[in-house]
């Protein structure tokens, strides 16, 4: 199965060019939960303006020490409550916490996901850092990095191969005996998120695709550049896009001028165009925009994206 038949990684992803799409819970942090009020209404709203896709984070517990909360519910959860009451555009997974998931359930679920609603998942997978959820979950976070990446392989081979016979202290699949119900439609894309305690040549070599965090465009430019050599040394000629966040307070005055917040700027739509243009020029696909110390109410700001900036980095068809 190869993703060139996959509806939303083409819809999504082509090369030298960048599609856009935003990040939940769409509300500002703050130190309670998020509300979660119209977060339906909105996607609504993201996918008929034309928007790519719509991401969702895996978080467990909520830390009293932290604003950062996800969007409350079960990721796969919610991801499936969103997928149905929206009709087409991508759901993506920013992230699963693979160390914190079984990698046959977390097939299961993807593979459930993927057969309910076809070929619009898009599956960022990470190592996770929120201490919390790996203490309730009773985790080693310091073996973060050694579980992810055996749960990845895992996770993989059941995603990948017809009847893969698996053997690992994770569990152990019999190839000629059983097998991963349901299959995918199509082959699911599964990237890695931030480093996910890896090197670099190991995420070229087994990510479909990679997702980051913001950085300059300097710094980025710089981890695009050797991402793409060493994944075409590692797969020569496969396209393995670039997925990045970037945090705005978009400015009601179009020309205001960007100052820095964490993780992104401040800044009015003329400048936020001329920063996506750039952050095009360098290699990034698709750059989801996270909201969370947005200061105007997020319809006005989702409509004004939509109409101002959008038509610059429209989702393919």
């Amino acid at each position: 199965m190869s993703l060139e038949q996959h509806r939303a990684f083409n819809r999504m992803y082509q090369r030298d060019k960048m599609t856009l799409g935003f990040l939940t819970p769409f509300e500002p942090m703050t130190n309670q939960p998020p509300r979660m009020e119209n977060t339906v209404e909105l996607a609504r709203k993201i996918e008929n303006l034309g928007f790519s896709a719509i991401w969702l984070r895996d978080v467990t517990m909520h830390d009293f020490n932290s604003n950062d909360h996800g969007q409350l519910y079960d990721l796969w959860i919610y991801l499936t409550y969103l997928a149905a009451h929206t009709n087409h555009i991508a759901i993506g997974t920013s992230s699963v916490v693979l160390p914190l998931r079984h990698p046959v359930r977390a097939a299961k679920e993807a593979t459930s996901v993927d057969r309910l609603f076809p070929d619009r998942l898009i599956m960022g997978v990470a190592s996770g850092d929120r201490q919390k959820d790996f203490t309730a979950l009773g985790i080693e976070r310091e073996e973060r990095g050694r579980i992810f990446k055996q749960s990845f392989d895992f996770l993989n081979r059941l995603l990948k191969e017809e009847h893969p016979t698996i053997d690992s202290t994770l569990g152990v699949i019999e190839g000629r005996s059983m097998k991963l119900m349901p299959n995918p439609v199509t082959s699911i894309p599964t990237m890695v998120t931030g480093f996910s305690q890896q090197s670099i040549e190991w995420i070229a070599e087994n990510g479909d695709g990679w997702i980051q965090y913001p950085r300059s465009i300097e710094e980025q430019a710089s981890l695009i550049r050797n991402y793409r050599a060493l994944a075409n040394i590692k797969s020569p000629g496969a396209f393995k896009p670039f997925t990045q966040t970037l945090y705005i307070d978009l400015s009601e005055n179009p020309d205001e001028r960007p100052s820095q917040i964490p993780l992104g700027y401040r800044l009015g739509r003329n400048h936020l165009l001329e920063l996506l243009f750039q952050f095009q020029k360098i290699g990034v696909n698709h750059l989801a925009f996270v909201p969370y110390f947005a200061r105007r109410p997020m319809e006005e700001m989702i409509q004004e994206i939509g109409e101002e900036i959008l038509p610059h980095f429209p989702t393919h068809d």
